[in-house]
C-alpha cells in the first residue's frame, strides 16, 4: 500500500515538475546536437495592412517576437506596453536595423482589422512592427516552429504565452524571455549586441 502510493505521489511530483518546466518557457536546448535551425518557417501569415507576410521573409535582420491576442486584458497589454518601450529605446533602428513581431494566438477572432484597432490603441502602429494572424492552421504552424502551442479552451478563449524571444538575422534562436518578468532594457541590449555580431 505505502509502495503504491509513494509511486503515485512521485508520478503527481513528475506532473508538477513537467508542467513548471512547461509553463518556465524551457522549450529547447539551442546548443544541444549542434547548429540549432531556424524558427522561421515561411507559413504564410497576415499582417494588420493585410498584406501576406511568412516569417522566413523577414529574415535578415533580428526579430523580436512576442505571442498576443488582442481581446487579452492582462499579459498581451502589458507585453506590448513592454515592447512599446523597447521600440522606443531602439529609435530609428525599429525597421531599418531590427524587427517586431507580435502573433496572434486567436486567429478565430484577431483578423487585420482588430490587430490593426489593437496596434494603434496601444501605440505599437509602429514602422517595423508587424502584427500576423491568419488561419488557426497557418497559426499553429508558425507556433511550431518556435516549439509552441496554443490553448484553446472548450469555451473558445485561449491561454496565454508570456513567451518573447529575440531571433537572429540567420532565423536561429538567441535569447527566449518570460514576457512577464524581462526588462525592456535588457531585452534592447541583446538586440544590440546582435547587431555588434553581425
Amino acid at each position: 500500500m505505502s509502495i503504491h502510493c509513494n509511486l503515485r505521489s512521485l508520478a503527481i511530483i513528475v506532473v508538477i515538475t513537467s508542467s513548471l518546466f512547461a509553463a518556465g518557457g524551457c522549450h529547447r536546448d539551442s546548443t544541444a546536437g549542434g547548429a540549432a535551425a531556424s524558427v522561421l518557417t515561411d507559413t504564410k501569415l497576415v499582417d494588420q495592412n493585410g498584406s501576406q507576410v511568412s516569417l522566413a521573409s523577414l529574415k535578415g535582420k533580428p526579430l523580436v517576437v512576442d505571442f498576443i491576442y488582442t481581446s487579452c486584458k492582462g499579459e498581451c497589454l502589458m507585453e506590448t506596453a513592454k515592447l512599446t518601450n523597447v521600440a522606443i529605446r531602439l529609435g530609428p533602428d525599429l525597421g531599418s536595423k531590427v524587427t517586431i513581431v507580435s502573433i496572434s494566438v486567436d486567429p478565430e477572432h484577431d483578423g487585420p482589422k482588430q490587430l490593426l484597432d489593437y496596434a494603434r490603441q496601444q501605440g505599437a502602429d509602429k514602422k517595423g512592427w508587424y502584427f500576423l494572424t491568419g488561419s488557426p492552421g497557418n497559426i499553429d504552424k508558425a507556433l511550431a516552429g518556435f516549439k509552441l502551442s496554443r490553448q484553446v479552451m472548450p469555451d473558445g478563449s485561449v491561454g496565454h504565452l508570456v513567451d518573447m524571444m529575440l531571433i537572429g538575422p540567420d532565423g536561429r534562436l538567441v535569447n527566449e524571455y518570460n514576457g512577464e518578468i524581462v526588462k525592456a532594457q535588457d531585452i534592447v541590449d541583446d538586440v544590440r549586441k546582435t547587431l555588434n555580431k553581425g
